[in-house]
């Protein structure tokens, strides 16, 4: 089966990947210059620098795959501590081991800053979202979740892991994502919990392994080509002069709606109204200088997060400022993703390989609705 995707950001190389794995054959079609999308590795000044800071947690568990898939030395491209959320002073929510449920719930119990009250009441109101299984309406918002707890677990604890879990805050981000999230990393192995902060640049954790990989196994990698348009053809689509049984569209989400706008209007409808928001990073250097952790909370701003990037094991050292939501306003950072995952990494490869699954699926269905023509 032939397989066009367009579109070679994370979510478009996890799926060209398993495409190829399925045994298909594989166009992937990206008009920049560059592999990664919103999470690459560009040329500037003379230097390789990331176009943003992202983070992985230990519950990435189909990002962490793919790069080993991949050949990626996982323990020298990820810095690995257990989860922390400290501010400029050293307080805040640092677990000393590796992530399990009872680690959590240590670490809560000395969090001298706050209250005891409010550690309580953080356990308490942990212990019910486990009993419910981690699932709540799918209308409710982390905010509207998280109401009851004390304002300073809210500014402490929520507020700073939604945003970096979900690069959303809390008034807009979805309970029901916010939740599974917190399942995966507290209840899906030890370490699921844990900071996995890019010890290398971001095009040697998957963008370049996977086009060499996807070279290696036969895959057409097509740099700088946009698709101008997306044509009908028999049972199939015509794009690039190339006919495909399949397409998948792994870009953003205004080409999408552009190329999907002939054949299917009232999805275009949706996909054209979402709006782009983006992740701003600043970097900075100043000799001297230390965090007192690898990731820092900001809770005055203006950023939510600042990175020591020594502190990770970046040879060119210096700092990163991240800001994922610039307002109590702002939507989420990155493509709108449904599914049990935000628009993160994860989210992204999760997206690609489900698209893969349901693609092959659909039309092995069609195929298998022809009435078989030949001898009878």
């Amino acid at each position: 089966m032939k397989i066009a995707i367009v579109g070679a950001g994370w979510a478009g190389l996890a799926a060209a990947v398993k495409a190829v794995q399925r045994r298909h054959e594989v166009t992937l079609f990206e008009m920049a210059s560059t592999l990664g999308g919103r999470a690459k590795t560009v040329q500037t000044h003379g230097q390789r620098r990331d176009n943003g800071q992202h983070i992985l947690i230990g519950a990435y568990h189909h990002t962490l795959d793919l790069m080993r898939e991949l050949g990626v030395d996982i323990p020298q491209a990820l810095h690995r501590i257990p989860l922390c959320l400290i501010d400029p002073n050293g307080s805040g929510l640092a677990l000393t081991t590796t992530s399990s449920p009872t680690a959590f719930a240590m670490a809560v119990l000395h969090h001298d800053a706050w209250k005891w009250s409010s550690r309580l009441a953080l356990l308490r109101e942990s212990v019910r979202w486990a009993l419910s299984g981690f699932k709540c309406s799918e209308d409710l918002s982390v905010e509207a979740l998280t109401r009851g707890l004390p304002q300073e677990v809210r500014q402490g604890l929520v507020d700073p892991l939604c945003v970096a879990a979900l690069n959303t805050p809390p008034a807009r981000a979805s309970a029901r994502v916010f939740l599974r999230v917190l399942r995966d990393a507290l209840l899906t192995g030890r370490g699921s919990a844990d900071l996995l902060l890019p010890s290398r640049p971001l095009g040697d954790l998957l963008p370049l392994p996977a086009l060499d990989w996807l070279q290696r196994h036969g895959a057409e990698v097509k740099l700088r080509q946009r698709v101008a348009s997306l044509e009908r053809s028999g049972a199939g689509w015509q794009l690039c002069g190339g006919h495909f049984d399949g397409v998948i569209l792994a870009c953003s989400a205004k080409e999408a709606a552009r190329l999907a706008q002939d054949h299917d209007p009232d999805w275009y409808r949706l996909a054209s109204q979402i709006p782009h928001e983006s992740i701003t990073t600043i970097y900075l250097r100043c000799v001297g200088a230390r965090l007192k952790a690898p990731m820092t909370f900001l809770p005055r701003g203006p950023a939510q997060f600042a990175f020591d990037l020594q502190a990770m094991g970046h040879a060119s050292g210096g700092f990163a400022f991240v800001i994922s939501a610039a307002d109590e306003f702002s939507r989420a950072a990155g493509d709108y993703i449904e599914g049990p995952y935000p628009a993160t990494l994860e989210g992204a490869v999760r997206s690609g390989q489900f698209a893969v699954e349901g693609l092959v699926g659909n039309i092995s269905a069609m195929q298998n609705t022809i009435p078989n023509r030949g001898n009878s």
